[in-house]
Parts: structure tokens; C-alpha cells; sequence
């Protein structure tokens, strides 16, 4: 299928997966159905009136089917406040027979995998084999050609501050023209990460190293060509076994075959209009994403991750602190939007600072933030993507979809009395935009 970009809109596709902006308003809209729930027990009671407050099932259930009333087909969330948690989902897996979204359903997650790829490289820099500030040709030499491979340094894939360009638009060159064809070629085909590493490399630079952040997939591809060759064993191996594994994750996993491996959602692609009726992509070679996007998983199991991370369970301290210094992400008026670490990024809320990644495929979004000592929690997942449309001027505008989920995301997070003026933006992160402006 081809598409006609709008005519004021010069546009470039780089990226993987998700740009939603959320907005927030002070009331959610009101719903007519309710959300799916599975409930833990009881909350305690809040006594810190600096705290998030307690959970409010019933104000979460309403938030989350008020996403599928905007328009989402389908929509899963975990909350955790301690020892209390709460699971819902909204809407529906399959729009051919009607079939439910559940709240474990399995998940593309998309550039969530980062953070796991990143805690990787943190174990090896914890055991002597990888220096942050060492250049990436002392461990791949020649990868990254000529004096860019000895002024990039490890931190720098890993805060995307390298200048390296994106591999997307290699690898899926189609997008460029508005056309989405070439999604539907490449569903089966294997990408290595050297062919990704290098549709990167001969993509324009962003900038100089270490000069400002440019969110990059390639980086990550990298990271794990690194981690390769410093362990002697296959990037995805390692991290199952010392990542995954280590933090007690029971449906998590890089996927051996274009299937999710157990029961999950369809994933389907609308792409800003260019596929009308969106389509389903839940079947596709995740070779594309590999060490920088290609995990499964579910919503519990993300915030158990974080919560075994940011508890010290899966680094010593000196290398969680390095995972937590961070770089601004700003946008063209020099704005800091947000702060990016290793992997991993910092969102500050009125109740506080979050700390987490969000990741987008073809067809399924993914949003997982936790407070830092890990007690207040939220992980979400969404079966529709890239579902805005441009306006006259050739802007994307905001969906209702994206008033919705930022509504539920500060309920989860803040609890209710959390009062954020309407038409404020709640942006997790912009880093994963398939499309932006030139």
C-alpha cells in the first residue's frame, strides 16, 4: 500500500516502535464498560502525604477501559504499590472474532529490551572485561570505522550520545517513500546484527560523539556485538541466562521463531493511516530488533525486572549508579523533556521521579516505569500502534487514545487527587518516533 504524505509534512522514518505524546487532564473521561481486573491484596494505607496514594482499583479500571473507549482495540496494565497490586486489561486481542485481551498476555516490548541489554554490559563492566569510557574499537575493532571507532566510547551507545545514525530506515526502506511495503517483505526475513550495525553506520550522523543525545537503535545492536565478543557467547544467551533468568522472570524471553511464544494479542500496525484497516503483524522475525528491541514479555515480569533492578538485585551499587546518570533529552527549543541513562530513563511526575523505558514494534506498545526504591509500579501494553493522523498543517495531532493512557498512567503512579492542568503533556519518552519532522 502507498500513502501521500501531507504536503506541508517533510518527514524522515527513524526509529523503532512507539511515539506516542500523552496528555493528562484532571479528570479521566467517563467510560461505558468496565476493565477485565485481577486484584492482589489490599493496599496499606498511606501515611506519607508526600507518598503516591494508595491503589484505587476501581478508578484504575475505569482509567483503563476509558483507553479502550478512545478508540484502543486492546489494553493491559499492572500496578504495583508494595506489596499490593492490581492487573487489568480492556478491549479486544482479535478484531476478526472478538477475542478478549487478558491481563498476562505475552508482549513484543520493544526498546524496553534495552534495559536489559544495558544491565548486561554493566555486569561486565562490574567484572573488569568493559570500561564505560573505553573506546568501542578496543572491543570491535574496526566495526565502527576509522577515528569515530576510537572517540565513540561504550557509554555512549548506551546513552545514545554517540552521533550514530538509525538502522530502520535500511533496513525498511520503503517508509522513506510512504509506502509500507517493504514491513511486509521483510516479515520473515533474518537481519544479522552486523547487516544492522552497518545500515547504521551508512546512516547520516546525528552528530559528534558525545555531543548530544540522539536515540539510536544501532547503538544497541552494537552493545551487543560487544557483549559477544567479550563473554564468548551469544548476546541474547547471556543476557536470558544473567539478566532474565537472575531476576526471576518466568515469561520472558528473546523469541526463537516470527511467533510470541505462548498466548498473546494480535499486533496491529496502523502507521499514521498508511495501512487502513491496520494489520495484524504479531507474526514477524524479531531479528530486526534483536538486543535492542526484540524481548517478549509480560507486564508483570517488567515490573519485576525493574523492581529486582532498582533493588540492587541484578548490579552492585557502583554500577546501578552508573546505569542512573543520566543526559538530558530535550527537543528543538532546547526544552529538557527528560533525563536518559544507560538504558534506562528517569520521568518526573508531580508525585515524584519514575524510572523505566518504553518500546514500540510493528503493532504493540509498551510503557514500564517504577519508583526508585521499586514500590509503586506500572506496566502497559497497547495492540495498536502509530493510530494519530496529521492535521492541515501536517503535524500529527493527539489522539483521544493518548489523553486516556496518560490519564491511567498518572492514576497509577500518583493515585487519585494527583491534579495535573488540562492539556499539560505527559511524555514517557520520544524516543522510539518512527516518524518526525525534518
Amino acid at each position: 500500500m502507498t500513502f501521500a504524505w501531507p504536503s506541508r509534512c517533510k518527514c524522515v522514518i527513524v526509529g523503532l516502535g512507539l511515539g506516542t505524546v500523552l496528555v493528562t487532564g484532571v479528570v479521566a473521561p467517563p467510560v461505558a464498560s468496565a476493565a477485565t481486573a485481577d486484584t492482589g491484596p489490599a493496599s496499606p494505607s498511606a501515611t506519607d502525604p508526600a507518598s503516591p496514594a494508595a491503589l484505587d482499583r476501581q478508578a484504575l479500571g475505569k482509567t483503563l477501559a476509558a483507553v479502550r473507549e478512545a478508540g484502543m482495540y486492546g489494553v493491559y496494565s499492572s500496578v504495583r504499590d508494595g506489596e499490593a497490586a492490581w492487573s487489568g486489561a480492556a478491549g479486544i486481542a482479535d478484531v476478526r472474532t472478538g477475542r478478549p485481551v487478558r491481563p498476562g498476555m505475552l508482549h513484543r516490548v520493544g526498546s524496553v529490551t534495552k534495559s536489559f541489554t544495558a544491565v548486561a554490559i554493566l555486569q561486565q563492566v562490574e567484572r573488569g572485561r568493559v570500561d564505560l569510557d573505553a573506546p568501542v574499537a578496543r572491543y570491535l575493532p574496526g566495526l565502527v570505522p576509522g577515528e569515530l571507532g576510537r572517540q565513540i566510547t561504550v557509554r555512549m551507545l548506551l546513552n545514545h550520545t554517540s552521533g550514530i545514525g538509525d538502522y530502520v530506515e535500511g533496513a525498511f526502506p520503503s517508509l522513506t517513500q510512504g509506502s509500507t511495503a517493504s514491513l511486509d517483505d521483510n516479515r520473515f526475513h533474518h537481519f544479522s546484527p552486523e547487516e544492522l550495525a552497518r545500515f547504521g553506520l551508512e546512516a547520516p550522523r546525528t552528530g559528534e560523539p558525545g555531543q548530544h543525545w540522539s536515540y539510536s537503535n544501532t547503538n544497541y545492536i552494537i552493545a551487543g556485538l560487544l557483549l559477544e565478543k567479550v563473554t564468548g557467547e551469544p548476546a541474547e544467551q547471556y543476557i536470558t541466562r544473567n539478566v532474565i533468568r537472575r531476576a526471576g522472570l518466568r515469561d520472558t524471553s528473546f523469541p526463537r521463531t516470527p511467533s510470541i511464544p505462548g498466548p498473546h494479542s494480535k499486533a496491529y500496525e496502523s502507521f499514521y493511516g498508511l495501512i487502513d484497516p491496520p494489520r495484524d503483524y504479531s507474526v514477524y522475525d524479531m531479528s530486526w530488533g534483536g538486543t535492542a528491541g526484540a524481548i517478549v514479555s509480560t507486564m508483570d515480569d517488567l515490573n519485576r525486572f525493574y523492581r529486582a533492578l532498582l533493588g540492587g538485585g541484578l548490579l552492585p551499587p557502583a554500577q546501578l549508579a552508573q546505569m542512573l546518570t543520566t543526559v538530558p533529552v530535550t527537543d528543538d527549543q532546547g526544552n529538557v523533556l527528560m533525563n536518559y541513562g544507560l538504558g534506562i530513563y528517569a520521568q518526573d511526575l508531580p508525585c515524584g521521579r519514575f524510572w523505566g523505558h518504553n518500546g514500540g514494534v510493528f503493532g504493540m506498545g509498551t510503557f514500564s516505569l517504577s519508583s526508585q526504591d521499586g514500590r509503586r509500579q506500572l506496566s502497559l501494553g497497547i495492540n495498536l500502534t502509530e493510530y494519530q493522523r496529521f492535521d492541515d498543517n501536517g503535524d500529527l495531532s493527539l489522539h483521544p487514545i493518548d489523553r486516556a493512557l496518560g490519564a491511567h498512567m498518572v492514576q497509577a503512579l500518583c493515585g487519585a487527587g494527583t491534579h495535573l492542568a488540562k492539556g499539560t503533556p505527559f511524555v514517557p519518552l520520544p524516543l522510539q518516533r518512527l516518524l518526525v519532522k525534518k
